[in-house]
């Protein structure tokens, strides 16, 4: 019997909490995808068991309802007149279903989504710098001093140094946005015409590359001097933004809002060239007035904090706790300033142990998820990157698998605040800066003690991950069961000397007089039945030979024993739906058995065209026998 659509779809409605429990609704070709408000009012037993409902899953914030091909379409159909809802696109649906996610989850996705793609390049790059470092360090080597140290430093520092530009592509590509605009933005926050932004902390940089003696970055007054209290409008500070991330990430974001809205309000004439223009324009001011300054606000914040709370256990706990968030923002190259500082006034650098245990705590946490995962592709990925932020270059372990998955980032912070404790307590310190992790060891004032900080801020993650840290298991997509071609062969309809007619499609047979149509019910084509289907399926009637195959789809003769010539036509006037509806399952010259499926027909559609849907079933040859039995 066919499925009743309706009343698989209100059985549906019912059970998952009514219209209002239901945020979006799709289908894809054999799946109900549904995103539901409030979990607890789905009852998942019963729509488990609905006439018509193959299977059920949850995955990633949908309830998956697999129904089947050609059938989810309909009972979506009905859904939707159910609800009363609109038809929403897949996308749509994962749109809402992560609209369900926590908020800091939300927040955190753009950052993965944008370094996933370029993870090749800063792992590489971030293991490279970290061999170069560390082989420049080993004393009595000169490495330092060689063609290939220059030659290899500059191919490692390439990703970093022009890390704004990798990371607005990627970004453009996340936020819609056109990717060479993107690129333009990236590329203006490293020109040459701005100060390093490694440097901004450096009196002796500044005053060499600007040529003045105050040790202050100038800037460029756009407005004058007009002055909000002790800001002066339009300031512009003539710093770049290397190694930064967040601001390249929001103004890229801002870039391609800009570019959208601009799109949809410039008369098509000229949107060729004064979208970009003003999007760039517009960008450009943002970036540089308005986000780039909160940035810098919070480099003076932070740095002032920590130079502060470097001082006692307390502060150091907190400061290896939260120095991964400041490499996240792309804050941490201004702890160069207390390195130096440290070095000038007391000869010894103890904020190097504190930014060590952290940066080794990320590796613990990075290793331990390389070592955990099945996924082949996260392992690729984790275990280089673990490598260079043993090396001190954690920007690959963050990004590119720490952060992504929460859990090891969270572990790393714990174990970077015990090793920053220990390393406060027993008062361990550098006699350079810059380096950290393994390379630390060159600069450390007691080796033992460093690799006991190292061992118990890489352990305390590591154990973290292992414990707290779990693969999500992907489901694999749920195929919807295939449907059974199962053999119907039904009652006896016509009958001759040469053989048996078997109804071919089940429902209620009727005589040739109560056919709607004059040529079919006068028998001028030949003696036999109609029958009114209660299924969509037409069976082969007998053992036979397919003899013709409509080009619209809706009729089939089938020659049989004796040379029976038999006729399928599907509904009245059908030809004029030129196909639509009818899937047919033979071809001219196949051989087929009786009660195999053969063609296929939706008797919604032949309604829908003002069609009447009976099924007509004639022995076109009836003439050639004696005693034909109707």
């Amino acid at each position: 019997m066919a499925l009743d659509y309706r009343k698989c779809a209100q059985e549906i409605v019912d059970h998952i909490g009514g219209r209002d429990n239901v945020a979006q609704a799709a289908h894809c070709a054999t799946r109900l995808r549904l995103v539901i408000k409030d979990n607890s009012k789905v009852d998942k037993e019963y729509l488990d068991n609905i006439d018509g409902v193959k299977g059920m899953f949850e995955s990633n914030g949908q309830l998956q309802l697999i129904i089947g091909t050609g059938t989810v379409n309909k009972v979506y159909d009905e859904f939707l007149a159910i609800t009363g809802m609109t038809a929403a696109t897949k996308d749509d649906v994962k749109a809402a279903a992560a609209a369900k996610q926590p908020l800091w989850k939300r927040l955190l996705k753009p950052i993965g989504d944008v370094f996933v793609p370029i993870l090749p390049a800063i792992v590489a790059s971030g293991l490279l710098m970290g061999i170069v470092e560390a082989l420049a360090k080993i004393p009595g080597l000169n490495f330092g001093d060689t063609a290939w140290f220059a030659f290899l430093d500059m191919m490692a520092n390439t990703a970093f140094a022009f890390l704004p530009v990798i990371v607005a592509i990627s970004a453009a590509r996340v936020f819609g946005g056109n990717i060479f605009l993107g690129a333009v933005i990236g590329l203006m926050m490293v020109h040459t015409g701005l100060l390093n932004g490694w440097n901004v902390g450096s009196a002796d940089a500044i005053n060499s590359f600007f040529g003045v003696t105050d040790g202050v970055i100038p800037t460029w007054n756009l407005f004058g001097n007009i002055k909000i209290g002790n800001y002066v409008l339009g300031s512009i500070s003539r710093h770049g933004y290397q190694g930064h991330v967040i601001p390249v990430i929001l103004s890229i974001f801002c870039m391609s809002k800009i570019e959208k809205w601009l799109h949809k309000h410039v008369p098509e004439m000229i949107d060729l060239f004064v979208t970009p223009i003003c999007t760039v324009f517009v960008t450009s001011l943002l970036t540089f007035i308005v986000i780039g300054p909160i940035f810098a606000g919070l480099e003076t914040v932070v740095l002032n904090v920590a130079e502060v709370m470097v001082k006692n256990p307390i502060g150091a706990m907190a400061m290896g706790a939260i120095y991964p968030v400041t490499v996240v923002m792309g804050l941490h190259h201004m702890y160069n300033v207390i390195e130096a500082g440290m070095l000038s006034s007391v000869g010894l650098n103890t904020w190097m142990p504190i930014a060590s245990a952290a940066n080794f705590a990320q590796f613990g946490a990075c290793l331990a998820v390389g070592l955990k995962v099945r996924s082949a592709k996260t392992k690729s990925v984790a275990v280089p990157s673990s490598m260079s932020a043993a090396l001190g270059i954690t920007e690959p372990a963050i990004f590119g698998v720490n952060l992504r998955f929460y859990k090891p980032f969270i572990a790393g912070m714990v174990g970077g605040a015990v090793g920053a404790v220990f390393g406060a307590i027993t008062g361990i310190g550098a006699t350079a800066y810059g380096v950290t992790g393994i390379p630390g060891y060159l600069t450390v004032n007691n080796p033992l003690v460093y690799t006991i900080l190292l061992a118990v801020s890489g352990g305390i993650a590591f154990v973290g991950t292992w414990m707290f840290f779990h693969e999500e298991e992907k489901k694999a997509p749920v195929a919807a069961p295939a449907a059974k071609e199962e053999n119907f062969v039904g009652e006896t309809i016509i009958s001759c000397e040469a053989g048996k007619v078997a109804a071919p499609v089940k429902g209620q047979v009727v005589a040739q007089d109560q056919i709607p149509d004059e040529t079919f019910a006068s028998g001028v084509l030949g003696q036999g039945v109609g029958i009114l289907p209660a299924d969509e399926t037409v069976y082969a009637p007998y053992d036979g030979t397919i003899s013709s195959v409509a080009d619209s789809k809706h009729a089939v003769g089938i020659t049989g024993a004796g040379d029976m010539e038999l006729l399928i036509h599907v509904g009245v006037d059908t030809v004029a739906m030129n196909g639509e509806g009818f899937e047919v399952l033979v071809a001219d010259g196949d051989t087929v058995k009786a009660g195999q499926p053969i063609l296929r027909f939706s008797k919604e559609k032949i309604k829908a065209a003002g069609h009447p849907d009976i099924v007509v079933v004639l022995l076109t040859n009836s003439d050639d026998y004696n005693n034909v039995t109707v």
